[in-house]
């Protein structure tokens, strides 16, 4: 059963004329966290902008209001004002992101915003591969995984393929039986390596895919992936597959185009990707489609994304 999308935020034209002129300055990192002094800074100089407060509400409401957990924001048309690659540009959508929790890069190697870009000799079901990128949460075998993970859209792909998908990952758990359930909430499941990383706390394996989600705020610690890399007992992996099955039957799907800004609320809603049009191949490297990464925390005593 697929829904359209509901959620789209279209940016004002009263604030998009006034953003395509403000000059943010460069950020600076505390760590691999945005420093508080760049969001103070950011959140002065954009508050001051007509209609962005009531943009930013809009944006957290959707992301964590009764039935909401993801959000397109449509930035399109800043990105056509002032080019996707300019500092300028990306210090405005960080500055959108910092509205929403605090911005960081898990990935020590990495800058603050991590390039996915397409591989046609990767693995095809990795972010950057051609493939079916099936249900998943990001960073799922650490003790604190990011609250939300994001992607901005550089450009789509131009043969037409790779529509984002997404499912509300309780309501899926919901629809299971009691006993699968149950096997979900047991810590028997792991999935890749956990090394050099930041901010995510410490590896967790074995670890339920239902972690303290009775409540609806907890993660839905799940990666189709685990299925067929993981040595699973066959009652836990069975259980694991009805749930893939319900992701699926509840997803939502959608194209996201150059300047769109998803944010999704990883408590409630997990994502993948449909596979890439045939013949990327015979696309060049610089025109392939490439999404700009950015993870958030919640900021602690921050409720909202539980």
């Amino acid at each position: 059963m697929e829904r359209k999308l509901h959620v789209i935020i279209d940016i004002p034209s009263q604030l998009e004329a006034a953003l395509i002129g403000l000059p943010l300055p460069t950020w600076k990192l505390d760590g691999s966290f945005l420093a508080k002094s760049t969001m103070e800074r950011y959140r002065t100089e954009l508050t001051a902008t007509p209609r962005f407060e009531e943009t930013a509400a809009t944006l957290r409401h959707a992301l964590t209001g009764e039935g909401g957990g993801y959000a397109v924001l449509r930035l399109g048309n800043l990105a056509k004002a002032l080019g996707i690659d300019d500092d300028r540009f990306m210090r405005l959508a960080t500055g959108f992101a910092a509205e929403v929790a605090v911005p960081f890069s898990p990935f020590p190697r990495w800058p603050l915003w991590k390039d996915i870009g397409v591989k046609v000799d990767k693995d095809p079901g990795k972010s950057s591969g051609i493939g079916y990128n099936a249900f998943h949460m990001d960073l799922v075998n650490g003790t604190l995984p990011p609250d939300y993970t994001t992607l901005l859209c550089v450009r789509p792909d131009p043969l037409g393929g790779g529509p984002s998908i997404l499912s509300d990952a309780h309501a899926a758990a919901a629809r299971l039986s009691e006993d699968s359930r149950a096997l979900l909430a047991e810590p028997a499941y792991h999935y890749g390596t956990f090394f050099d990383l930041f901010g995510v706390g410490e590896e967790y394996k074995p670890f339920p895919i239902l972690d303290g989600s009775d409540s609806g705020g907890g993660f839905v610690r799940f990666t189709a992936k685990m299925l067929e890399r993981s040595q699973l007992g066959q009652a836990h992996a069975d259980a694991a597959r009805e749930l893939a099955k319900e992701l699926v039957r509840g997803q939502v799907s959608f194209m996201l185009q150059p300047g769109d800004y998803l944010i999704v609320n990883q408590r409630r809603f997990l994502h993948g990707r449909e596979a890439l049009h045939s013949g990327q191949d015979t696309v060049p490297v610089a025109d392939r489609r490439l999404l700009l990464q950015l993870f958030l925390r919640a900021r602690a005593g921050d409720g909202s994304a539980a």
